[in-house]
Parts: C-alpha cells; structure tokens; sequence
C-alpha cells in the first residue's frame, strides 16, 4: 500500500477557537473559517475536544470545513452534570450545540463514545443528519437483558459509595505517564499529551489535578441490550464511514461485525494505528486522507444521481 502524501497545514490553522456552547454550560475547540460548513466532532470517553487536535486542522483545510469540537458534559472545560452520565444523555449536548450554532442537518465526526453518541443521535433523528465519520467505535456498549439487574446494582451501589477526589499530580509529566499506564485502551505518551494537557488545571498547591468529573469512572446503572444497539445502527439512513485502527477496540469480534453489518450502506476503512489513530502521529495523515477520499467520492455520486434541468 502507497503511503498517503503528507497534507501541511499553515501554522495559523493549528491554532483553535476557543467556544461556549449550550448556553456556556459546553467547551469546545473550531478549526477553520467560522463561515464555514460546520462538522461537529465528539471525543471519546474521559477525553476532550483536543483529541481533534491534530485532525481538525488537515480536514479544515482540504475540505474547506469547520470543525467544532464539543466537549461532553463532565469532560474537559465543559461543566459538571448534576445528573447521571448516560450515553444517551449527550445526545442532548450534541442537539443543544447544534441548535445554538444553527445546524439544521448535521455531520458528525465521532470516536469511540463519541461514536457511539453519533449513531444513537443518527438512529433517533434522521432527518437532522446529513453524514456520519466513525473513528473506531460503532454503536453502544451492551449488556445483556439477563445480567441487567447485576449491571443496575453495580451502579446504584458506586453511586452510594459518593464521588472520590480527582487525581492530582506534581506535574505534566507525571500526569501523562498516569494516562499511559491506566488508560482502558494502550496509548503511548506522545498521542496522551494533548488529551491531558486540555484536561488539567493548576492547584493552590502547586500540582494539577484532572478537570474531569470524577463521576464518569462510576458503573453505568443502565445500558442498552446488544438487540437494542442493533436496532439502533440499523435506523440509521445518513452515509457512514468507519474508521478503524488495526489494533484498535473493534476488529473482528463477532459483536463488531454484528455492528457493522447491521448499518444500512456502511463503508470501512482499516489503517495501521491504535484505538487514537486520529491522534497517533504517525496515523493521522492516514486516516484524514481516507475521510477526504470518501467525502469526495460521495459528493462526487451525489453529483451523479442528480436530476438534470
């Protein structure tokens, strides 16, 4: 396989706006003209919206986008819920961002929860969703219907244990190295270092602690059954493509390819690169050549399928 060319990005396109959203309650970071079409980016779990960092900028500038990248409740710079911390409740900060930039139809640019956020606001609401870019995730996290009541236990008895104190480290450094040894996925410290270095905050004793809402680490009461999350994939109608890493969280594990099959018109793409390929220096360029290509070609068959005067 040909290695895609390298896309330089001017140095001023690097550079992101910082934006409040959802009535300020919501952070995020926009790459490119702020006349722009608008793709909404969503990170993944425990992370933040610098994990666009280094593809926003290659996508604004080849496609002529702008890429807004929102920041979850309880992640990042956005505030704390004083609710739960269900998956489908940030469908409601994807909806409320849009509403408020004024996106009628939407693209959405998801990683892993990310992901999974994208197809269930893609399923619920098809007429709002233009297209779907999928980073190594697809679709929920399951349990199944006969261990739900064990599932519920678990978080209803963490939520009665309370919240325990954020992390808090001596340094960058040492916050980095935290990240690489007890991530849920492996990471190296080069690809971790934009995703804590948005996430730490100085303290009145000279450390940093994390800005994340400590409460995202608690049992999930409820999830949705694999026939649901099914269900879902299969009632999205927006193109899709997927991205995956070749040692990233999907593979070929009977639930992915249950996933995959059940998502009407679904392209996929394998690259070499983790779980974070759009973060992985050495994977980025890849992965946004592929989002290019694909954008391209199906704006060139929507040309197509037009109907002439």
């Amino acid at each position: 396989m040909t290695a895609p060319a390298e896309m330089t990005v001017p140095a001023e396109m690097n550079e992101p706006a910082a934006l409040r959203l959802a009535g300020g309650r919501l952070a995020a970071l926009a790459w490119g003209e702020a006349g722009a079409p608008v793709w909404l980016a969503l990170h993944g779990w425990l992370d933040n919206a610098a994990s666009f960092s280094r593809l926003a900028p290659l996508l604004a500038e080849r496609l002529g986008i702008r890429v807004v990248a929102l920041e979850f409740a309880g992640h990042g710079h956005s505030e704390h819920s004083p609710g739960d911390y269900a998956l489908w409740d940030y469908c409601h900060d994807v909806l409320d961002a849009a509403d408020e930039l004024g996106l009628v139809r939407l693209t959405l640019l998801g990683h892993s929860m990310g992901a999974g956020v994208a197809c269930l606001t893609a399923a619920a609401l098809p007429e709002r969703l233009a297209q779907l870019v999928l980073i190594d995730g697809l679709g929920a996290v399951t349990t199944e219907a006969a261990r739900a009541p064990e599932q519920l236990r678990r978080g209803l008895m963490a939520h009665r244990r309370g919240a325990s104190p954020a992390p808090h480290y001596p340094d960058r450094e040492t916050a980095v190295a935290a990240r690489v040894a007890g991530g849920a996925t492996p990471i190296d410290a080069d690809t971790a270092s934009p995703l804590v270095a948005r996430n730490l905050q100085a303290l009145p004793d000279g450390r940093v602690g994390l800005r994340t809402d400590s409460r995202l680490l608690r049992p999930s009461p409820v999830r949705l059954c694999p026939e649901q999350a099914l269900a879902f994939l299969g009632a999205i109608r927006a193109p899709t493509l997927l991205v995956e890493g070749e040692t990233g969280i999907l593979g070929e594990s009977e639930r992915a390819r249950l996933a995959r099959g059940a998502l009407p018109g679904l392209e996929r793409r394998v690259l070499p690169g983790g779980h974070h390929l759009h973060l992985e220096a050495g994977a980025v360029e890849a992965v946004a050549a592929a989002i290019v290509t694909w954008r391209e070609q199906s704006a060139a068959a929507a040309e197509v399928e037009e109907p002439g005067p």
